[in-house]
């Protein structure tokens, strides 16, 4: 090909079809498109099934007072097809929900953070069966909870094999969510002040995974799926293996590169006020601001809590986690460069503990996948009512943010999966 371009340089009357040819020749090739392009596709949504479908679902919804509005986004082959708000995120004052709303993404941190740890893998930092003792000593000789006295003391056994990084992964450590899990466990983290959920105070992240290291396991690691605190743990050990803050390696090595910059563990000023309330119903059906005995849903606007929590501490909105969504389903590509390799994509995406679910899913690093199908599919949702989906054989995202607690009849949780998994 240079030569050709030299030859017609050097031919003062060339045939047009032979400029024609050469100057095509010249030209670089094709570049693969990575990124999400947020400017609308020009497609008639009307016409997509997914799209009316979900739409359908949130209308409906909003008119039985399941929830008071919504945010969703729908892409395809790194284009946004459709983003649109739906109803009010307030509904005592009535004001719209806006399309660039900040939501409490709470377990779709867990990808993150997952994200986070591989690219210490790729780089040797840390490997996925390293004992999570090697980088947290007080993990060293925890042990197996057998039975739990009335006064909170225990009694333990010896796990059968070490807890590991692949284990806190995958829901497979055997460390439990108290307050939404283990009811033994509960009792363990009040009596030794360890935060199960969102922080509430000034510790660090160090901090609380030390006094969750003195309570113990559910069951030998590697041997039951407990859904639990193990991306907790996670953070701590990313700590430990790349000497940085949690909140800037996240910053440095992932948002700043995908251009999440509404994603944050605590808000910066002038991004507060796009926080949507968490809403719930009281006694007599009417929506009222989420309150719970154990901890605060103001956790996104206090700088004076460091605590990173790896498995649901990030407040992000639709866009921003769609181009991380993009990021996977692109395996591992970014404009410019990369986050991850595609093999690492791969590896996120296998089936991580298997013969532990009786379900139609498979637990990768941190989400749901569905190798059996056809493609890779991936999702998983957030405590306070956002969920997200993935597809690397079709190109497809979906991201659907609410935000409500306890809400039994929202119909749009079951019907996002039914539609995306269709």
């Amino acid at each position: 090909m240079p030569k050709l371009c030299a030859m017609t340089n050097r031919l003062p009357l060339a045939l047009p079809l032979l400029l024609a040819f050469a100057f095509q020749a010249c030209q670089p090739g094709p570049v693969s498109r990575v990124g999400l392009n947020a400017d609308p596709a020009d497609v008639d949504l009307a016409k997509d099934s997914s799209w009316t479908a979900l739409t359908a679902a949130i209308d409906s919804a909003m008119a039985e007072g399941a929830i008071p509005g919504a945010v969703l986004l729908l892409a395809r082959d790194g284009h946004v097809l459709g983003h649109k708000a739906f109803g009010v995120q307030d509904p005592i004052t009535g004001d719209p929900m806006e399309k660039d709303g900040l939501f409490r993404i709470c377990s779709m941190t867990k990808a993150t953070t997952a994200i986070a740890a591989m690219i210490l893998w790729e780089r040797g930092q840390i490997g996925l069966d390293d004992p999570v003792a090697q980088y947290l000593p007080e993990f060293g000789d925890i042990a197996v909870l057998d039975s739990l006295r009335d006064d909170t003391t225990g009694v333990y056994l010896p796990p059968i094999q070490p807890l590991t990084i692949r284990h806190l992964m995958t829901h497979t450590s055997g460390i439990p969510y108290g307050d939404i899990g283990d009811e033994r466990f509960a009792r363990l983290y009040a009596r030794n002040g360890v935060m199960d959920l969102f922080p509430t105070d000034g510790r660090s992240t160090r901090d609380n995974v030390s006094r969750l290291a003195k309570t113990g396991l559910a069951h030998s690691p590697g041997d039951q799926w407990t859904y639990g605190l193990g991306l907790d743990v996670l953070v701590a050990v990313v700590e430990a293996a790349s000497g940085q803050p949690y909140a800037d390696f996240l910053r440095t090595e992932l948002l700043d590169p995908l251009g999440m910059d509404h994603t944050h563990f605590v808000l910066p000023q002038e991004q507060q006020a796009n926080l949507v309330e968490v809403w719930e119903k009281d006694s007599a059906g009417a929506w009222q601001p989420h309150r719970h005995p154990h901890y605060t849903t103001d956790y996104p606007l206090r700088s004076d809590w460091p605590l990173c929590s790896g498995g649901a501490g990030l407040t992000s909105s639709a866009l921003d986690y769609a181009r991380f969504l993009q990021m996977i389903v692109d395996r591992g590509a970014i404009s410019g460069g990369r986050v991850l390799a595609e093999a690492t994509i791969d590896t996120l995406l296998a089936d991580h503990a298997p013969g532990l679910i009786e379900d139609d899913w498979h637990q990768g690093l941190a989400c749901a996948v569905f190798p059996n199908a056809e493609g890779h599919r991936f999702c998983w949702s957030g405590y306070f009512n956002t969920q997200y989906y993935g597809n690397l054989e079709n190109g497809e995202i979906a991201v659907l943010m609410k935000q409500t607690y306890g809400i039994r009849n929202d119909g749009t949780f079951s019907a996002f999966y039914e539609v995306m998994n269709r």
